[in-house]
């Protein structure tokens, strides 16, 4: 088991234990189609996203990431355009725990990693199930690979470890 304690603009002194392999062991129903370096490296939250948290991940998550620490960029997405809502509505809707105030992609590095909090665990997961209805939408309406069709849809997607370029 190892200990992990964050400093960073968010978090002072919050400490987790990793207790699980990195990328190993999650939930049955848990099965995301991108590891957090992956979704660095194709693009994400207009590249803001963990400019100030990088000592808590693996250095190699960021040797290709797409980032911007002076703002949010929505040139940097995969898709270039923004799919992301600001922090503030992720907390009006209740949608953030204390655990991980930057919200789910932070809670999904932190699961990779290898941390465990059971009930917030179980929430993350439904939540994360929950993005299918964007995915049978870009089904739906989009021919296979015309990555072109819903790519506002389809960057959200990818901010949840789907890749919709298999869709």
């Amino acid at each position: 088991m190892r200990k992990i304690v964050v400093n960073d603009k968010m978090q002072k002194g919050y400490t987790y234990f990793l207790t699980e392999p990195e990328g190993k062991n999650f939930d049955p129903e848990f099965k995301p189609q991108l590891t957090p370096a992956q979704m660095l490296a194709m693009g994400v939250f207009g590249g803001r996203y963990m400019t100030d948290c990088r000592d808590e991940f693996p250095k190699s998550w960021f040797a290709k990431a797409k980032l911007c620490s002076s703002k949010h960029d929505p040139a940097l997405n995969f898709f270039g355009i923004n799919a992301s809502k600001p922090l503030w509505y992720w907390r009006k809707k209740g949608w953030i725990h204390p655990s991980d105030p930057r919200g789910w992609f932070q809670w999904y590095c932190r699961y990779y990693m290898g941390r465990r909090i059971l009930l917030e665990d179980q929430r993350q997961i439904k939540r994360w199930k929950a993005i299918t209805r964007h995915i049978a939408q870009v089904r739906k309406n989009c021919h296979s690979g015309d990555l072109s069709c819903r790519p506002k849809q389809r960057q959200a997607i990818l901010h949840w470890a789907y890749d919709s370029r298999k869709i």
